[in-house]
């Protein structure tokens, strides 16, 4: 009895010919039905009865690992026809698998939970940039499939050359090898993938900016090793805070943040008293350390001038913190400046404990704003916090997914504006609007078009907005073609 085409994966996505058929066709980003269509009308057999494919399917590249394991379960398939438009390169990775086979892959992003065959370890395939697991490899291939390529629709259309290789095929000779099954393990993911220097947090109160930036280190923090142990870091991530105020107690308390601690680390930032048994403190810096008190200094120019930008304060000292063993500052600057109204501050850090020390800090920066801010007269306005190597201690994780697993929905107004979509003939008009003034306007036929202006014109700033926006477009674009009336949601 000839073996069944069997499909251990994507048995939805495959189109069974002649389940006892030895040839396998892929589309890759081709229409399946589509393919089948052009090659019927060509006179190509695909009858069920006598035709030699047993099944059609795609290969956009994510799921070579699950054809691979197909292909080892029904060794019977001993070619791939290839007729199909191959946007991705998905070709090129299934031959480099059986020509030049594997190599490790040591990026700490990939991982995969065990498995009853083992833990898979992520392998690259020589030659591409495809990243799978390694329980399935070319040697397992006792007789491995040919693969044959002719062409796509588009540069193939009359596909001459694919109907007589059908009409010509014969299977080999020979039993095929035993059913392998081997399983498919599940990713397990170590860090998403990020540029992990341009993270940037916008929140309105110190608390939500604290979270989300653990959440945000949980998520994409890069796993290194220290003299002091392992982390998650992240670098430059910029934190901004429109609204700096204290933190409800109880808050507070419920993420273990002492609030009278709290209140003493205020009290001692604006100090520039410095005890024996300490190298260095944040008062003591901004107060005394250079034979100057920045903080007065500061002042002093503000009230001359408050637009002045040269109001800016240091506290690392180069003749001795780039030579001495310990004892280094991390919080290394502090800018003021007068903007839209009110007193800001910008502060940047060398590195920073993101757990326990991120939301300290701010306390103590809080303190200093409004200080300077009383002593000038003008209110104090938003704080950018810019930490230059921020991380989570490996040891703390559990504490680091509790807080990030509290991360929910939030709804926030794009500071850039909003959209007002309409039909207008026959093109989309969309306009760019802030209050009740028209910034600019877009218009065209395709939703395409218009997302590509948008974006280079940098008119959104939020994710959030930017996916409901997509939405309206392609609803907007579906009821000009279809001359169905249009209303934004």
């Amino acid at each position: 009895m000839k073996p069944v085409f069997i499909p251990l994966h994507c048995e939805e996505q495959i189109l069974r010919i002649n389940p006892t058929g030895t040839v396998g066709l892929l589309t890759l980003w081709s229409r399946p039905d589509v393919v089948l269509q052009r090659l019927r009308r060509r006179g190509a057999d695909l009858y069920p009865d006598t035709s030699p494919v047993a099944v059609v399917g795609t290969l956009y590249g994510n799921g070579l690992r699950e054809l691979l394991r197909n292909l080892l379960y029904n060794p019977q398939i001993d070619t791939l026809v290839v007729y199909g438009r191959d946007r991705s390169g998905s070709l090129k990775e299934l031959q480099a698998f059986f020509e030049h086979g594997l190599e490790p892959y040591g990026d700490a992003t990939v991982a995969y939970e065990p498995t009853a065959h083992g833990t898979p370890m992520p392998v690259r395939i020589r030659s591409t940039r495809r990243v799978i697991d390694d329980l399935v490899r070319p040697e397992h291939f006792k007789r491995p499939p040919a693969i044959l390529s002719f062409g796509s629709p588009q540069d193939n259309p009359e596909a001459e050359d694919l109907i007589r290789f059908l009409k010509n095929y014969q299977p080999l000779s020979g039993s095929p090898a035993q059913r392998l099954r081997i399983p498919l393990p599940q990713v397990r993911v170590a860090v998403y993938p990020s540029n992990p220097r341009a993270h940037t947090i916008v929140a309105d109160d110190p608390l939500s900016a604290w979270k989300d930036l653990i959440a945000l280190l949980y998520r994409f923090g890069v796993p290194v090793t220290l003299a002091k142990g392992e982390r998650r870091e992240l670098q430059n991530i910029k934190v901004v805070v429109e609204h700096p105020a204290p933190v409800p107690e109880a808050l507070l308390q419920r993420y273990g943040f002492d609030p009278e601690k709290l209140y003493r680390y205020q009290q001692d930032i604006l100090s520039g008293s410095i005890e024996p048994d300490e190298t260095y403190n944040y008062g003591n810096r901004l107060r005394a350390h250079f034979g100057v008190d920045s903080l007065e200094a500061v002042i002093d120019r503000l009230r001359k001038d408050p637009q002045d930008r040269k109001a800016y304060a240091v506290l690392w000292d180069p003749r001795r913190d780039l030579v001495a063993d310990s004892g280094h500052p991390c919080l290394v600057s502090a800018f003021f400046r007068l903007f839209q109204g009110a007193l800001t501050l910008t502060a940047s850090f060398r590195t920073h404990n993101a757990l326990d020390a991120w939301l300290v800090n701010f306390y103590g920066l809080m303190a200093v704003l409004h200080h300077v801010a009383r002593a000038v007269s003008l209110p104090p306005g938003p704080m950018t916090i810019f930490s230059h190597s921020i991380s989570i201690d490996a040891r703390q994780s559990d504490r680091a997914a509790l807080i990030a697993s509290e991360k929910s929905f939030t709804y926030r107004e794009d500071p850039m504006g909003y959209f007002r979509i309409s039909l207008d003939g026959d093109h989309i008009l969309v306009e760019h609007r802030y209050g009740d003034v028209t910034l600019k306007t877009y218009r065209h036929a395709k939703a395409s078009r218009i997302q590509h202006e948008l974006a280079r014109d940098n008119a959104l700033s939020d994710i959030n907005h930017a996916l409901y926006l997509g939405r309206q477009l392609e609803r907007a674009e579906r009821c000009l073609r279809d001359g169905l009336p249009f209303r934004q949601e």
